[in-house]
């Protein structure tokens, strides 16, 4: 369970930007090897200074898996933490600077109303041609879920192959499913499916909070696609119009979005792709390009900075934050690493045993299957 965050003490909230910037190189520069920061793509600048990688949630976790500091510093959010911590090793401790720092879409799934979904379907139809899927933004619990229960995890960038894999042959002849409960982000699900030639009669959305989903059993019964009721509050803001008024002012412009993006979204868009994809497609385009991005701000702008050739906007004339990500800030940075410095580990994030192994074979069933 997440933790609440104390407030930290005057002496990093009244810091200016100079000052916390020395002590954390002083920090820094005092734990040496010992100590390794990743930074999540959506982070602050004042961050991203300090991160020896950066990366997307996974990449930034398999990272850590290679890395021998016995300190890793995860700048991102708490799922992000708890995925370290499942693939480091024993000898390593993973901190995530804000306690607070959570996922809203994490937390339209939790583990009570996952069970009762599985249990609802059990009821109605063969529980065993069920594959549960959960996208990367998940708490531990529900990797150890589909783990235990014969499915993977999936990110954005390898969706498509996860529910081919689900829904395709087990290498004997039969198909390993017929359905997918596919949580917690009901776009990502939805453009995969239509992306693999699925048609919206053949996806239903599952409500938790609706007696059965809200569906009745033939429907329960027949959907290839069962979509959990979550979406990410930064990419569901995207609308047609944000395409359409970007087109409108740019008539050669580019626009690339995220695939948590409504569905509407991802069909008048040019290119559709990961976090990856969408910082590989912006380096791939020509010079003078303008390009109009469909993700979170801070990735947007640091684009645009770091692409001089080229224009990159956000397509949201608002500019919404990732507003969990950004509680990830230098005086919370500074007050982990002078601890490690003064031998003191504070806001360690750790999975239990049991719930780590389970989520590692969903885990390394997603990286066989991918």
């Amino acid at each position: 369970m997440l933790r609440l965050q104390n407030a930290l003490p005057d002496a990093y909230t009244r810091a200016d930007p100079d000052e916390l910037a020395d002590r954390i190189r002083t920090a820094k520069e005092a734990l040496g090897s010992r100590v390794f920061i990743l930074g999540h793509h959506y982070q602050r600048d004042e961050v991203m200074a300090w991160a020896d990688a950066r990366g997307d949630s996974f990449g930034l976790s398999r990272i850590a898996a290679q890395t021998e500091a016995e300190y890793v510093v995860f700048c991102g959010v708490h799922f992000m933490a708890e995925s370290a911590d499942i693939l480091t090793g024993d000898h390593q401790q993973v901190i995530l600077p804000d306690l607070n720092a959570g996922c809203s879409m994490a937390d339209m799934a939790d583990i009570d109303s996952v069970e009762e979904a599985w249990e609802t379907l059990a009821a109605v139809t063969d529980i065993d041609r069920v594959v549960p899927v959960t996208y990367m933004n998940s708490s531990a619990a529900l990797k150890a879920f589909v783990g235990r229960n014969g499915g993977v995890v999936c990110t954005s960038s390898n969706a498509r192959a996860v529910l081919t894999w689900a829904l395709g042959d087990d290498g004997r002849g039969y198909s390993r499913g017929d359905q997918v409960l596919f949580f917690p982000d009901q776009h990502l699900g939805r453009n995969t499916g239509f992306e693999l030639g699925y048609g919206a009669d053949d996806m239903a959305v599952w409500n938790p909070r609706l007696t059965a989903g809200g569906l009745d059993d033939g429907t329960l019964k027949s959907a290839s696609l069962l979509l959990w009721k979550g979406h990410c509050s930064v990419h569901q803001r995207f609308r047609p119009s944000h395409v359409e008024a970007f087109r409108s002012e740019h008539p050669g412009g580019i626009v690339i979005v995220h695939p948590e993006c409504a569905h509407d979204v991802v069909e008048v868009a040019d290119q559709v792709g990961s976090t990856d994809y969408i910082i590989q497609a912006v380096a791939e385009a020509p010079a003078g390009s303008v390009i109009g991005v469909g993700t979170e701000i801070h990735l947007v702008k640091r684009l645009d900075d770091e692409t001089p050739d080229k224009t990159v906007v956000s397509l949201d004339p608002l500019v919404c934050p990732c507003s969990t990500m950004f509680r990830i800030d230098a005086p919370h940075l500074a007050w982990v690493l002078e601890g490690l410095v003064e031998g003191e580990v504070r806001n360690r994030i750790v999975v239990d045993d049991e719930t780590a192994t389970w989520a590692k074979v969903a885990l390394e069933r997603m990286l066989a299957t991918t």
